[in-house]
């Protein structure tokens, strides 16, 4: 069965069979161990990956993608044809391991894809994606530098990250423009930074970087004055790529009980 790609969809599937080992290697999958595949696409990942581990369970909005993974699977594969971006991660984990997730996700989707996953973070041990490599380097990226904002930050707040391998346009089908990255997700199952409400964390993270030219001083001017600055040892000449998350997490706290 001839299957093509589909732009609507941002499909480029991964052909290359050393990439599909190095994700293997990479992911260390154990018989006992209950995987969500995030877009199963032509295979390329699961159909060794089932091989290997006792449950996986493939999240693939793309009808004939299903219809080919059945004629692949085994007992131990479970497909369901949605949305990923929708997809409640309970349907499979009842009484159940951790999941482990991986997925090569398409680029149109990946950054909203991955805080739709962390919401549900309490039901996975890890996650291992196949994003393009400008994402991961935004990901990883440190205090200091232009790649680090937003997405850095709240990665951070709930994971260890580990950029593993780069990966080039040549070994997928179409080929994209970009090369990508496979980045390993370790979910923290302990509370690294004591953030008093993480509504208003999130919010400060985004307002604050979405002026991200502008000093903390100035974007921050009507709700904090210097002796704000002062009582959270935070200089407001600083942009926001400057600081680190312990001072965002500190700033936060500061302005939820300044505004108990």
């Amino acid at each position: 069965m001839i299957l093509s790609a589909k732009k609507k969809f941002g499909q480029n599937f991964l052909v290359d069979q050393n990439i599909v080992n190095k994700i293997l290697d990479t992911l260390q999958p154990e018989i006992n161990d209950t995987f969500l595949e995030i877009g199963g696409g032509t295979g390329s990942i699961t159909l060794p990956l089932q091989e290997k581990v006792s449950e996986l369970n493939v999240v693939e909005i793309d009808e004939r993608m299903i219809k080919f993974l059945c004629t692949k699977a085994k007992n131990n594969l479970n497909l369901f044809n949605q949305d990923a971006l929708k997809f409640d991660l309970k349907k499979i984990t009842e009484k159940k391991h951790l999941l482990r997730v991986v997925g090569n996700l398409p680029y149109n989707i990946s950054t909203p894809l991955i805080f739709h996953l962390l919401k549900q973070r309490s039901l996975i041990k890890d996650m291992h994606f196949m994003l393009q490599k400008e994402v991961v380097d935004r990901i990883v990226a440190s205090p200091g530098t232009k790649k680090y904002g937003r997405l850095s930050i709240m990665i951070s707040i709930f994971c260890e990250k580990i950029a593993c391998f780069n990966v080039s346009p040549n070994s997928f089908k179409p080929i994209p423009k970009i090369w990508s990255t496979f980045i390993k997700l370790n979910i923290s199952r302990k509370n690294k930074y004591n953030i008093y409400n993480l509504n208003n964390f999130e919010y400060l993270v985004k307002f604050v970087f979405s002026m991200r030219r502008k000093t903390l001083g100035r974007s921050l001017k009507n709700i904090m004055e210097e002796k704000d600055f002062i009582s959270v040892d935070i200089d407001p000449k600083l942009r926001p790529e400057n600081l680190e998350v312990s001072s965002f997490v500190k700033l936060s706290n500061y302005l939820y009980e300044l505004n108990k």
